[in-house]
């Protein structure tokens, strides 16, 4: 389980006079055996939250928990529960797909026979045979993202935080992702995806927050967001619940 309290978060840009807002008072929670979508446009705080829930960057006010343990006081347990994909790869290029899977295995402390093991298991339910055993380097992205979803997974983490994943991506891919995710959720799984694609958040989430400006505008089922905002569609739903007009962007 993932919750969030009251974050914020301000950087201030070289040249910048004025401090930028990243987010402002962001609660929202994310249950076991769930998809929870982070729905909100490009520069909205969805990748923020993300680090912040990682514990790669610290929030200016409040906290969070992942699993139970404290973002802040207790980091490196956070990070050894759990599963996190960032927005950009960052594979290794001179190393191959399970090479770089294994770096990551013994960094989570693994035996190399389990390592293994659980390289053989991710390249099978990936679908990783064609590649690999290439270097990463020339990936498509699609490759990319398999290999950097098997190197999350390679712990056994119970819950998982995913930054646009499936962009980039083409439509038999998602579709593979989407299978995955929901095998992992049915296993009992807390998965997070931040995303700015309605169509994919309504495809894939059971819940929602809806995150604009750095504020949780909604957070809901997709039922519930659509019921709140007497709308049809999430797109519209979307609209209303930052307070604007549907009609003013048909």
């Amino acid at each position: 389980m993932i919750e969030a309290f009251q974050l914020s978060k301000t950087f201030k840009p070289k040249g910048r006079k004025t401090p930028l807002v990243a987010l402002q008072d962001v609660s929202f929670a994310a249950q076991d055996g769930q998809i929870t979508g982070l729905l909100g446009p490009n520069g909205a705080g969805k990748s923020t939250t993300l680090r912040i829930l990682a514990g790669l960057i610290r929030p200016n006010e409040g906290g969070a928990t992942v699993d139970g343990y404290d973002v802040l006081s207790d980091p490196h347990n956070v990070r050894r529960t759990l599963g996190f994909l960032p927005h950009n790869a960052g594979l290794y290029p001179r190393l191959t797909a399970r090479e770089n899977m294994a770096y990551y295995g013994r960094l989570y402390g693994l035996t190399r026979g389990d390592t293994r093991q659980r390289i053989d298991s991710l390249v099978e339910q990936l679908d990783m045979q064609a590649f690999a055993d290439r270097r990463t380097d020339g990936f498509s992205q699609g490759q990319r993202t398999k290999v950097a979803l098997g190197r999350a997974l390679i712990h056994r983490p119970r819950t998982l935080i995913l930054d646009e994943p499936t962009n980039g991506l083409d439509v038999m891919a998602t579709r593979n992702l989407r299978r995955i995710l929901r095998e992992l959720r049915d296993a009992g799984h807390c998965i997070l995806v931040s995303s700015h694609i309605m169509q994919e958040v309504s495809r894939l989430c059971d819940r929602v927050a809806i995150i604009s400006e750095g504020r949780v505008a909604m957070t809901d089922s997709l039922e519930g967001i659509l019921t709140r905002t007497k709308q049809q569609d999430l797109e519209d739903a979307f609209v209303v619940a930052i307070g604007e007009s549907p009609e003013a962007f048909a």
